[in-house]
């Protein structure tokens, strides 16, 4: 059986397990990791020398970062609606899946890190720059949802739709300024319909 290890508090261990659910995998998940035990144990640096988590551990071997993961996951389960064969398709989810692991991702971290886990280490105006590059990002985003007026890419739901509504979850959830974004509330109604979803996009923490 699939091993996801990894606390649930993590929005990337969050992705990893609501794509396993949507692709309709079964799987064991050891939550202690990063959480009650550390993912400087030895035993964890064992299968991801960065310490970080997700990590999944399958019978042909282990991977580390989530979108590769994801990617994974939607494969062995032959699931080409989630991850797309045709090149364009594919190119399209992968564009997304990339941009918020590079260019999204790097622009909550100062907020985040002292609005929500108390770093002292941020001064009001990286906090503030922080902000104010998140919200543009996310307005990037909601112009693109309002353009298909359905998911991500277009009319059909992709992992490109799992791993950013994640995000959108810890923008929500961060005590900051938000500006008004009814294309992104009305798309993440829409996921949360889906039975896969509900466990997986909400917890209390972002």
């Amino acid at each position: 059986m699939l091993r996801i290890l990894g606390r649930m508090s993590s929005i990337n261990v969050r992705k990893v397990i609501w794509t396993a659910a949507e692709a309709g995998l079964e799987f064991q998940h050891e939550g202690e990791w990063a959480g009650e035990r550390s993912s400087r144990d030895p035993a964890f640096l064992a299968l991801n020398p960065n310490g970080l988590v997700p990590v999944l551990v399958s019978d042909e071997g282990v991977l580390w970062e989530s979108n590769a993961i994801c990617r994974y996951l939607a494969g062995r389960a032959g699931r080409n609606d989630l991850y797309p064969a045709e090149p364009w398709a594919r190119a399209q989810v992968d564009m997304w899946l990339d941009w918020q692991a590079t260019e999204l991702n790097s622009t909550w971290r100062p907020a985040v890190l002292a609005l929500v886990r108390g770093d002292a280490s941020f001064d009001a105006a990286a906090i503030r720059a922080s902000v104010e590059r998140w919200n543009g990002l996310m307005g990037l985003l909601e112009d693109q949802l309002a353009k298909t007026g359905a998911f991500a890419t277009g009319p059909a739901f992709t992992l490109a739709d799992i791993v950013l509504c994640l995000s959108l979850q810890r923008w929500l959830k961060t005590p900051i300024e938000r500006p008004a974004t009814p294309a992104l509330i009305a798309w993440r109604e829409r996921l949360l319909a889906r039975a896969a979803a509900k466990a997986w996009i909400d917890p209390q923490t972002p």
